[in-house]
């Protein structure tokens, strides 16, 4: 009776709680987004969340991982499918306004202690749409301006700036265009800020009007002659490899990849970078809690935990070189000094506020595109 007893309480204690539950995050992006659920965020939720536990489902990288989650979201929906099969879902910034105004989330902000931690425009408004409430900023990555400080002695502050210093030095700047890398998108999308003769604020935040597409012909042609004189490269990796080589001496970058090129040896450890006014934009992944969730309490658990200081400050700024998604002077407690010299010693919190622009809503990041095709291409 006794080994009966002792082994029907060692059942007992095994055995998950009532309440336990798998919670499943699908994330579009890279493997390394699996990867980070599955070997820190998902361990560390378990950890303190005992009984529950995570499972990941990646969707695969680029615009094509969100739009997966976004027809399996459309597609139950319209099953009226009771409970949905993600709790949680980790999107491109592009996705999150289609998504809110078609019911597929939950507007959770509010309900999560870390929703007040977060400042950027970009968590209230995705490319015009309004998000405010159902996003949190897993991380936001930011495109600047590399260089190497032994060719670039006083490096440009601003775009008119930069136009002075490639007229001085041809060939040495050097950007991919539109094409193999959105690093020179985000490039061509700040010239437009800098110079078009329209309401830049309209182009991120609409609404879209056609009159302002007429407005960009000056500045279109001012980065023809610029191009003409500048370094067309293969790429982000392409930019930051011609740097490397000393072929050219200074071109737009993803930061991330900036410093993970530094870390790997691939970049001198004295290459700096610097966000040129008015600014250049960068763009977020978002968490999200699709409306159906079957268990929206621990969902939110989930990702407080995920845009927690401490969290962001192991996970996003250690871990990636991302900036975090909420505000950074909230993490820099949790960071050595050397940790964040690196991250923000060039380019401060301040700057990032300042200077970190969303991308142009659709309909004018496309026409901008177009343009360039037609206009600076040719």
């Amino acid at each position: 009776m006794k080994t009966i007893l002792k082994a029907a309480l060692l059942v007992s204690l095994a055995a998950p709680s009532a309440s336990a539950a798998e919670l499943t995050v699908m994330t579009a992006g890279d493997q390394n987004m699996v990867d980070y659920v599955n070997e820190y965020l998902g361990p560390l939720f378990e950890e303190q969340n005992p009984g529950n536990t995570v499972r990941v489902v990646g969707t695969g990288p680029g615009d094509a991982g969100s739009q997966k989650i976004v027809e399996r979201f459309e597609a139950q929906s319209k099953a009226g499918t009771a409970t949905w099969d993600a709790d949680v879902a980790v999107v491109h910034e592009k996705f999150t306004g289609p998504m809110v105004k078609a019911g597929y989330l939950e507007s959770y902000r509010s309900k999560i202690d870390t929703g007040a931690l977060v400042t950027r425009a970009n968590a209230d408004m995705a490319l015009g749409s309004d998000v405010s409430g159902y996003v949190m900023p897993m991380y936001n990555s930011q495109a600047a301006l590399a260089y190497n400080p032994a060719l670039v002695e006083n490096p440009p502050k601003s775009y008119p700036e930069i136009v002075s210093w490639a007229k001085e030095h041809p060939k040495m700047f050097g950007y991919n265009g539109i094409k193999g890398g959105a690093s020179g998108v985000s490039f061509v999308m700040g010239w437009i800020y800098a110079f078009g003769e329209g309401d830049s604020k309209n182009l991120m935040t609409g609404p879209f009007e056609e009159s302002e597409t007429q407005k960009w012909g000056p500045a279109l042609a001012s980065l023809k002659d610029f191009t003409k004189n500048a370094t067309l490269t293969p790429g982000n990796a392409g930019t930051l490899d011609l740097l490397s080589r000393g072929e050219i001496a200074m071109g737009p970058v993803w930061v991330d990849m900036f410093y993970s090129w530094q870390a790997n040896g691939q970049l001198p450890p004295d290459f700096k970078l610097v966000l040129p006014a008015p600014g250049m934009p960068g763009q977020p992944m978002h968490y999200v809690i699709p409306a159906k969730s079957a268990n929206v309490t621990l969902a939110e658990k989930f990702v407080q935990l995920a845009t927690s200081p401490k969290v962001q400050a192991d996970g996003i700024v250690t871990r990636f070189n991302w900036y975090p998604g909420i505000d950074a002077k909230y993490v820099q407690a949790e960071l050595d000094k050397k940790t964040w010299d690196k991250l923000f010693t060039d380019i401060s919190p301040e700057d990032i506020a300042n200077k970190g622009k969303p991308f142009p809503i659709a309909p004018y990041n496309n026409a901008i595109l177009e343009a360039y095709e037609k206009q600076v291409s040719n």
